[in-house]
């Protein structure tokens, strides 16, 4: 898809890379935001739960860490929510985190079907269908303890994040809008951290190993939380520009 150049700088500057991959999601979150409004934020949490899905068994290592891609995607979900939260209020992302847990359930239930059919075991096709088949398998081979997890810290962490974002709301008022943003997330990220690490993976490796695991995303989370700060001041001015009468200073 990319130019051989472009490849090749990428490759040997991965950092750079995932710093162009968060800027990238977070930009294209407020862009579908400032064409289509509201509607735009949940296609954006819908596709930012199917990317994260997708592209989370795929690990690197980032500034020494090993993380999961899908970190970037599901963190850009709490960005949307909490600028539905500023923007719409809290009923309007309450719905949004419910209409998210309904499409993650759709779309892990899909490709889990998915997986039941047989490669394609005409002589012409069938070498390449069996190593589709095997690739496709190894990304969306989910066990239930994943699934249990993934659902549960989605629900659990994305409410407690609408109810911070909210609670900070009444005590700062209009004001502080980098605070409420970054003290509900980085809350929720810590209950979602935790939820994931022991339901997904607590038993299959030791509770420190589980811990470590957990800590080693987290870090990534809190750095995405910060560096979203400067998108929910752009999507808050778009709000502005689409409902001047209802601005108000952040």
């Amino acid at each position: 898809m990319f130019p051989a150049s472009v490849a090749e700088f990428f490759t040997a500057n991965q950092e750079l890379l995932w710093l162009t991959t968060l800027f990238a999601d977070l930009a294209g979150t407020v862009v579908l935001y400032r064409l289509f409004g509201k509607a735009g934020l949940q296609v954006a949490i819908a596709t930012a739960i199917i990317l994260a899905n997708l592209q989370g068994p795929k690990l690197t290592i980032i500034f020494g860490l090993q993380t999961s891609l899908g970190v970037i995607f599901y963190s850009s979900i709490f960005f949307a929510t909490d600028v539905l939260s500023e923007n719409y209020g809290k009923a309007e992302a309450n719905k949004a985190v419910r209409m998210g847990f309904a499409v993650s359930v759709i779309v892990l239930l899909m490709l889990s079907l998915a997986l039941l059919y047989l490669p394609s075991s005409k002589p012409e096709t069938a070498a390449y269908s069996a190593s589709i088949h095997n690739a496709f398998a190894t990304i969306v081979n989910f066990t239930p303890r994943f699934i249990f997890g993934s659902l549960l810290a989605y629900y659990v962490s994305q409410s407690f994040d609408v109810w911070a974002f909210h609670k900070i709301k009444q005590i700062t008022g209009e004001r502080w809008l980098w605070l409420r943003n970054n003290l509900s997330t980085m809350g929720s990220q810590v209950i979602d951290t935790l939820i994931y690490s022991l339901v997904a993976w607590w038993g299959i490796v030791d509770l420190r190993t589980a811990l470590a695991l957990g800590a080693a995303k987290y870090v990534f989370k809190l750095g995405i939380a910060m560096i979203d700060t400067v998108f929910i001041y752009w999507a808050k001015r778009a709000y502005g520009q689409r409902h001047p009468a209802e601005t108000t200073s952040a």
